[in-house]
């Protein structure tokens, strides 16, 4: 289906089988996940819908059949397991906004300024970067992508639309 003149976000829905995916009935969160962007931010050219990785199609594991991918926002946003994609008027209620909305705003971009509830989130420690006991580096505002996407964000206040 073609987005209509009057679309402002895309919403994803995921996959929801509890036969294969045990924690699905979890009491966290509502399934099937859901998950949405601004239209903006959905059509930037930083915003991947992944289909395989290394040149191979996307595991199960990895998220397939199509994986989200929007590198300057906090990983639950790039939602896995795509099976339906709609362009809708209204700010989705996504699934973390659901279960804990003053703890995960729909924006989710990285933002070192605005901490969790019962965390900082000023300082980051990478991934495969001199193990577990890596001393903790400044975390960049939009995750290091600043230059890029911080633009579609002025004007907006980044405390209180996280």
């Amino acid at each position: 289906m073609e987005p209509t003149g009057n679309a402002k976000f895309v919403e994803f829905h995921t996959l929801a089988d509890p036969k294969t995916m045990p924690f699905v009935g979890s009491r966290v969160l509502e399934w099937p996940y859901v998950e949405g962007l601004r239209m903006d931010e959905a059509l930037h050219p930083l915003t991947l819908l992944a289909f395989g990785m290394y040149g191979e199609v996307l595991p199960n594991q990895n998220g397939a059949p199509v994986r989200l991918v929007v590198p300057w926002k906090y990983g639950f946003k790039s939602a896995k397991s795509i099976v339906k994609i709609r362009f809708v008027e209204k700010q989705p209620r996504t699934a973390w906004v659901k279960a804990a909305a003053s703890e995960y705003g729909f924006y989710s971009n990285v933002n070192p300024n605005v901490d969790h509830p019962r965390w900082s989130q000023a300082t980051e420690r990478r991934i495969g970067e001199d193990g577990i006991f890596a001393k903790k580096r400044p975390t960049l505002m939009f995750n290091g992508y600043e230059a890029q996407v911080g633009p579609m964000y002025a004007g907006l206040d980044l405390s209180k639309n996280f």
